[in-house]
């Protein structure tokens, strides 16, 4: 990252002390590592039988790559007094590298002809006219040595600057205000450097997982400096200069059309911009152009301070990966449109990480592939089929809705759940073709209400009263097998009806499964109670229990479901989302109490005929949590897939 480039290329040097220090500290650690792999290559060369040093502990401690600096001292070699060491001009350019980068904040901080500027000079110069694969004995050593008595070498000024940069480090004296790194400030400084992060702070969330907006501060004379980096460009930075009561933004951006964004964002702060000009720099975005302008904020007092430069702080996170934001939403929507739906993200604190971060575009694709037969074609544009006003309201919604799921540690699955949902209301009619699919949900909640409660009241135990639950039981699996032949007749007729049909042939599995229990019990009650004690017969209650309570949550998801429309609010899709995954929640628990089950009866029913019938009721419940999940993922396709267009 070049950030302290395109800050010192707006002029505020002061400002990067801090982050020159830092650096030049990192560099530090990778001179000492690079002369001591200089080292260990001439050691290694001179007794080659003998293995070469580990240093890969000092090397990833400096964060280089171990492989290559482990091969070059491994494989030098001696030729006459010379030092061969393979890829040898990698190696210098690294030390030059780095010898700038640690000697900047000294020579930035010195005189012009400093002693360190010279001595940086020298050695820079020295390095360059090294052979490109050899090393003399007398350069090795130049390289290395640490002894003031036989003149300088490269190590010694690594030595004597790394000196000087800590007493940099000391006399900065750096502090943090609610997060910003600061030194040297005036008692109005922190006050105002504190309002800034109370606005960045408020927002700074919505960036989630994406680096960025750090933020220094300090004094320049007259002025106070607050420069941000907001996101990992090197180009994308912010500059604040505050005098008295005048606020100067200077802002760079490598996207023009982002640039024009933070403009409009800015306005009702009250900042009146310059003329905005092209630069460019050799070290910045690939030597390619980037944008700069400055805005003024003129404040009355310094309560409008203070509130200017909250203004500007709660407005930076949403810059942090605009522009791919906008040219991923431009897949649904033209320019202009995206841009005013990001505005609109960014007016109510949405932001748009968030929809990046969940999936992006792909959220809204696998939607439209998802709404059905006839919805969208390959290559629809959301705006195309929906209008402007329909297209960009729904695209701002998903983008609602991932914000708030991520601030509530919502997983991403339910985000692309909630948007197709979202998105099937916005494309579909209400309908009826929900009544057919209720009626034959409340047969199966019914005979699972039969069975745990004779479960629950001991009908095992009374062959009549068993009896008689197995004909109900037979009498409502009936009824639901003609309303198998119902949906079946209409989706002939109305081949649309057809993905209803296959949802209630697969709720008919879940009836036949309940009534086959029934008929398990009636069975158990003629003289085949053998073993069953108190704990068989609770194990099975909680299992008939488990269910029950997951018919009656189908039940409450079609019923949802039958409403679902355009006017639906998002309290119903999370209304039937949640039930539909409490039933596949019910499924697991089941297979669980399966296994607790079978445990408990082969302790307790010793008879053969008894042991049989008992765990082939234990294994029919379970196998009805099955068919009720199939079920279940059957009626979330439905609703998601364009289901209510059915007349």
């Amino acid at each position: 990252m070049k950030k302290t480039q395109a800050v010192a290329s707006l002029g505020e040097h002061s400002l990067m002390m801090p982050a020159w220090v830092k650096s030049a500290l990192a560099a530090n650690d990778r001179l000492k590592v690079y002369l001591t792999v200089i080292q260990s290559a001439s050691s290694h060369a001179d007794r080659p039988n003998r293995e070469a040093p580990d240093l890969g502990q000092e090397i990833a401690a400096a964060g280089l790559p171990s492989a290559w600096l482990h091969d070059l001292a491994a494989m030098a070699r001696r030729v006459d007094d010379d030092l061969l060491i393979p890829d040898l001009p990698r190696l210098v350019k690294c030390l030059k590298d780095d010898l700038a980068v640690m000697a900047r904040p000294v020579v930035e901080s010195s005189e012009s002809a400093s002693p360190a500027q010279l001595r940086v000079a020298h050695w820079l110069a020295w390095l360059d006219a090294l052979a490109p694969d050899r090393l003399g004995h007398g350069q090795v050593d130049q390289l290395t040595h640490g002894r003031r008595s036989d003149g300088d070498s490269l190590h010694l000024l690594v030595m004597d600057l790394h000196k000087q940069i800590n007493k940099l480090a000391g006399a900065l004296a750096i502090e943090v205000i609610d997060g910003a790194h600061v030194w040297d400030l005036q008692p109005q400084d922190r006050v105002r450097v504190a309002a800034f992060m109370r606005g960045l702070n408020r927002t700074a969330g919505l960036k989630f997982d994406h680096p960025g907006l750090d933020t220094a501060a300090t004094r320049d004379g007259e002025r106070l400096l607050i420069q941000n980096d907001i996101g990992t460009n090197d180009a994308h930075v912010l500059v604040i200069q505050v005098t008295d009561r005048a606020i100067t933004l200077t802002y760079s951006d490598l996207h023009r059309v982002r640039f024009d964004f933070f403009q409009t964002m800015l306005a009702p702060v009250g900042a009146k911009w310059s003329e905005t000009e092209s630069r460019t720099h050799a070290d910045l975005n690939r030597g390619e152009a980037y944008s700069v302008g400055t805005a003024r904020f003129d404040c009355p007092d310094d309560a409008a301070v203070e509130a200017a430069l909250e203004g500007i702080g709660s407005r930076t996170v949403f810059l942090i990966d605009w522009n791919r934001a906008r040219k991923r939403l431009q897949a649904f929507v033209e320019k202009s449109d995206a841009i005013t739906v990001l505005a609109d993200a960014a007016r109510l604190d949405l932001g748009h990480r968030a929809w990046l971060q969940v999936g992006g575009e792909r959220l809204i694709f696998a939607a439209m592939q998802a709404a059905g037969e006839g919805a969208f074609r390959i290559g629809d544009r959301l705006d195309e089929v929906m209008g402007r006003a329909d297209a960009c309201a729904f695209l701002l919604a998903v983008l609602k809705l991932a914000s708030e799921a991520l601030r509530r540690g919502q997983p991403a699955a339910l985000v692309a759940d909630e948007t197709r949902m979202l998105l099937a209301q916005h494309v579909r009619q209400r309908t009826s073709e929900f009544d057919l699919l209720a009626e034959h949900a409340s047969y199966c909640q019914a005979l699972a209400q039969a069975v745990s409660d004779g479960l629950a009241h001991g009908v095992q135990s009374s062959g009549r009263a068993a009896a008689d639950l197995a004909a109900r039981a037979k009498a409502w699996e009936r009824k639901a097998d003609h309303l198998v032949m119902q949906a079946r007749d209409k989706a002939e007729r109305q081949p649309r009806w057809r993905p209803v049909a296959r949802l209630v042939e697969q709720s008919d599995d879940v009836a036949d499964a309940l009534e086959e229990s029934a008929f398990l019990v009636s069975l158990i009650a003629d003289h085949h109670r053998q073993g069953w004690i108190d704990e068989v017969r609770s194990v099975l209650g909680r299992l008939a229990s488990t269910v029950l309570q997951a018919t009656q949550d189908q039940v409450k998801a079609l019923a949802i479901a039958r409403t679902l429309g355009g006017d639906s609010d998002s309290d119903d899709n999370d209304a039937f989302l949640g039930a539909t995954w409490r039933v596949l929640q019910a499924e697991r628990q089941c297979d669980a109490m399966l296994r607790d089950a079978r445990r408990v009866i082969l302790a307790a029913v010793q008879d053969a005929p008894s042991l049989m019938l008992v765990n082939d009721l234990a294994v029919t419940l379970e196998l009805a949590s099955d068919r009720l999940l199939v079920a279940a993922y059957g009626l979330r396709e439905l609703a998601f897939d364009k289901a209510g267009v059915l007349g």
